[in-house]
């Protein structure tokens, strides 16, 4: 597994798409109408292709090295990402109706030094056991398979999930079809999206991704760093027996005035903005 960096970003999505046969100038103008043509306000199609162009991986390494400091490694925003996800109590599970085992995710979200960061605030979103998020499968309106949870006065949290599923991005759409002509299998490897904040820290955009995953080494996304990679395991030390459990700590960078950590948008928000 490579990590990569604003300098091989670019390497690795060429070399996913080196069975590429060429494209003409208008066939380019006409996708990219395509594209502009699938955006709507739960579905940005735009930033989907950002992301399978490795483009978005080049972004956000190159808006990395404008902070302070890092703190844990970052990953992708991705196109998912919603604002206002329900608020639940430390242990609760993001699931609304569990089809398979729950495992627990807990740490701590501390500061580069190691201290805690009391009452930190955790967004996660994922997909389901079946490889679909909620806006793939349900009512718009219905937020399911995320959460938002504010640490305690360690920077402690945990909740209950199910372990996702591994998922092709849409394929249904212009980028889709891209993908398919690059003779890409368009896969990304199974993984809980994470957003979280503190006040006076710079906000961690970051995914944790199942090690057992076929596709762990080739994300069509480019989002993958071996930092990130985890196993789901029997662990005495998890707040919730009985059930297996990853174990993975945050560390915030402090702030500069006016950053922002986030590489992409809820797609909503980007409509609202024209």
């Amino acid at each position: 597994m490579q990590d990569l960096d604003e300098f091989t970003a670019t390497d690795a999505a060429l070399a996913q798409m080196a069975a590429t046969p060429p494209a003409e100038w208008l066939t380019g103008i006409a996708f990219l109408t395509q594209v502009g043509k699938a955006c709507t306000h739960v579905r940005q199609e735009f930033i989907l292709l950002s992301d399978v162009l490795g483009v978005s991986a080049v972004v956000n390494a190159l808006h990395d090295k404008k902070a302070r400091e890092l703190g844990t490694q970052s990953s992708l925003l991705g196109p998912f990402y919603r604002e206002g996800s329900p608020e639940l109590a430390l242990g609760d599970c993001i699931v609304r109706n569990p089809s398979s085992e729950q495992i627990v995710m807990y740490g701590q979200v501390t500061d580069n030094d190691g201290a805690p960061i009391p009452h930190a605030l955790v967004q996660v979103w994922q997909t389901s056991e079946h490889g679909l998020y909620d806006l793939q499968t349900q009512d718009h309106d219905v937020m399911d398979l995320r959460a938002s949870f504010r640490c305690d006065n360690e920077g402690q949290y945990y909740f209950r999930t199910v372990r996702p599923l591994g998922y092709p991005i849409p394929m249904d759409g212009p980028v889709g079809q891209m993908v398919r002509a690059q003779n890409r299998h368009g896969f990304r490897p199974a993984h809980i999206h994470f957003l979280i904040g503190g006040e006076g820290f710079r906000e961690l955009v970051t995914a944790l991704y199942f090690g057992d995953d076929d596709h762990i080494d080739s994300d069509t996304v480019f989002g993958v760093s071996g930092s990130l990679v985890i196993t789901a395991a029997e662990d005495p030390a998890s707040p919730v027996s009985g059930l297996k459990a990853v174990h993975y700590d945050f560390r915030l960078a402090r702030a500069v005035e006016g950053e922002m950590g986030r590489v992409g948008a809820d797609p909503a928000s980007l409509l609202a903005a024209e």
